[in-house]
């Protein structure tokens, strides 16, 4: 084939595709080259040159991630000259490293300290040089702690702050030793642009840049006779936090992760899906409401095209950087601050637990969910509703810390009330997931019928691609809804925030003519998480968005507004959608912030 090349490595012959670069062609034929800088989701950098490899008739060594393959070349992966020059760059790079490895919290994933334990025999060659630098840590987040005394320049977390997420909230300032990676005026990441989404945290190689952790608060609550302790779990969690306790990427754990919660010894175990759903009626009744105003009412104050709010990377995005179209945003909070509010408030006085003593923690796949817990609007029931967010890598790390055996874990069930979902609850852990469970809904609403699609399953706003466009045409209305007879609801679905910079983009522009938009700030939605386990890949999240789909399907109620408990909390407590009890528990508004 013409778009061919053919070449050897370690002396097996090896024929690619032409723009391949010597580190995927190895891994075609299985032969590893160790790595630092690269990774799947991002450009080719060639920072760290832990990957040269050797070229037969060259003197120089070559960067393999950089190099294409080409015909009749000869590389040696493993040959003493590239062996040396990648011990001799660990042991550079581990120098000026704060290399507490025991005490870090990256202790036992960290790449760094995987390489120095292959390639660093004995004491390193080469001076400390952590005592002569004058490093700084920034704890100012509630939800990122950024380490440089264990930053190795790789630049992962700089391409993915401006690649996927076109933020650009760390750069590379100074040069030569006087080179790191800052911030904006080097103020803290609290200070600056930060959407707090966590995808820097996920592609860090070391511990410079980690989640900020708060196992020992919760295990404090635990712990504490005085406290009743509610945890909630969000969609995306059951289907990765098996990776991190030894089992294969998109292994749905629900029950083993139920049974594992009670076991740590959490009062109630309830599941953030009920609040999916809850998020569903609210959300899309609000687009109801828009489309009456707008296709009805001829109001033209009506805001449309209306934005999902479940994602609190997309609502900190927006608040910076396209404050003007705030009030596009849904009201609707996010499900994780729904539960809180409701947990503090009706499922308090269900169960007479005095509210005061409540401590409301959630498991999150999300490191910005830590920053929207602390959002001074998150305080409906009169108290902070979520107390502490843990990622589903902080569960994990809880879970060894209990000695419990997770893979032998008989499964176990959510406890009651707030413990029911639906498969629509399920999905909001993919990309295009809250869109699905919306128009299940409000088709359903609107006609009388279920949503024209095989298995409930809305294909079209399904998938991988960064945007995705779908209309779904009203035929037939109930008579409430004449008015949208024959009407093409023009929807959109957008994850990565360099995605949903594009959508709004066009918003702006006035070149898109959408009704309903969902974004989500993370690569695949709440499965691609910035508290997600690591590592990360396109591989890896098509496993997990298969096993969110797989639960959906085996769902025996699979629409949010079959939810019964749902039902049943409108019936006694919130008594309808948009109403004046829902819109002060359950509803919020947003803050214009400045963009430098």
């Amino acid at each position: 084939m013409d778009n061919q090349v053919t070449l050897k490595i370690d002396n097996i012959s090896v024929s690619v595709k032409q723009g391949t670069t010597l580190l995927e062609a190895a891994r075609t034929i299985n032969v590893r080259i160790p790595t630092l800088c690269h990774h799947e989701d991002l450009c080719v950098a060639g920072n760290c040159r832990v990957c040269v490899v050797e070229q037969s008739g060259s003197d120089r060594l070559l960067p393999a991630c950089a190099i294409p393959a080409a015909d009749g070349m000869e590389i040696h992966t493993n040959s003493l000259k590239a062996r040396n020059a990648r011990k001799q760059i660990i042991e550079l790079l581990v120098s000026e490293h704060r290399a507490e490895c025991t005490t870090c919290y990256k202790n036992g994933n960290c790449e760094l300290q995987s390489l120095s334990h292959e390639y660093i025999i004995g004491e390193n060659g080469y001076i400390n040089l952590i005592p002569f630098k004058d490093y700084t840590i920034d704890y100012f987040s509630p939800s990122i702690i950024k380490d440089d005394s264990k930053c190795i320049r790789c630049q992962r977390c700089v391409r993915t702050c401006d690649e996927l997420q076109n933020i650009g909230a760390l750069t590379v300032s100074g040069k030569g030793s006087e080179m790191k990676i800052s911030t904006f005026f080097e103020k803290s990441m609290y200070q600056v642009v930060c959407t707090n989404c966590g995808q820097c945290v996920n592609r860090c190689p070391t511990g410079a840049l980690v989640e900020k952790h708060y196992i020992d608060e919760v295990w404090g609550a635990i712990n504490n006779d005085k406290k009743y302790v509610v945890v909630q779990t969000a969609p995306a969690v059951r289907i990765a936090l098996g990776e991190a306790l030894g089992i294969d990427p998109g292994e749905i754990v629900t029950g083993k992760m139920v049974a594992a919660l009670k076991r740590m010894g959490f009062d109630a175990v309830l599941d953030t899906d009920f609040t999916a759903d809850l998020t569903i009626i609210e959300e899309g009744h609000e687009l109801l409401q828009r489309l009456t105003r707008a296709l009805k009412d001829k109001d033209p104050a009506v805001k449309l095209p209306m934005t999902t709010s479940c994602s609190p990377g997309w609502i900190k995005f927006i608040e910076h950087l396209f404050p003007e179209f705030l009030s596009h945003l849904s009201t609707a909070k996010s499900p994780q601050q729904m539960f809180g509010a409701l947990a503090k408030t009706y499922y308090a006085k269900k169960t007479g637990v005095d509210p005061a003593s409540m401590v409301s923690v959630s498991i999150m796949p999300c490191t910005a969910k830590k920053f929207e817990a602390n959002r001074p609007e998150m305080y409906a029931s009169g108290y902070q509703d979520v107390d502490y967010v843990l990622t589903t890598r902080e569960l994990a790390l809880m879970i060894k810390q209990a000695g419990i055996d997770f893979k032998t874990l008989a499964d176990d069930n959510y406890d009651s009330f707030m413990g029911e979902s639906s498969g629509a609850g399920v999905i909001f852990g993919a990309t295009g997931g809250v869109m699905e469970a919306a128009l299940r809904t409000v088709y359903e609403v609107v006609t009388g019928r279920e949503v024209p699609f095989e298995g409930l399953n809305i294909t079209p706003v399904r998938g991988m691609e960064g945007v995705r466009e779908a209309a779904i045409k009203i035929e037939q209305p109930l008579p409430e809804y004449d008015f949208l007879e024959g009407v093409e609801v023009k929807t959109c679905v957008a994850h990565g925030l360099a995605n949903a910079k594009t959508v709004m983009q066009k918003v702006k522009d006035g070149t898109a003519a959408y009704h309903f938009i969902e974004i989500m700030a993370c690569p695949g939605g709440c499965l691609g998480g910035g508290g997600q386990p690591i590592p990360t890949s396109p591989e890896i999240r098509r496993q997990r968005t298969s096993a969110i789909y797989s639960e959906d399907a085996h769902k025996m109620i699979r629409k949010s507004h079959e939810n019964p408990e749902v039902v049943e909390i409108y019936k006694d407590f919130l008594i309808e959608p948009l109403g004046h009890l829902s819109h002060k528990l359950l509803h919020t508004t947003y803050t214009p912030r400045e963009r430098y």
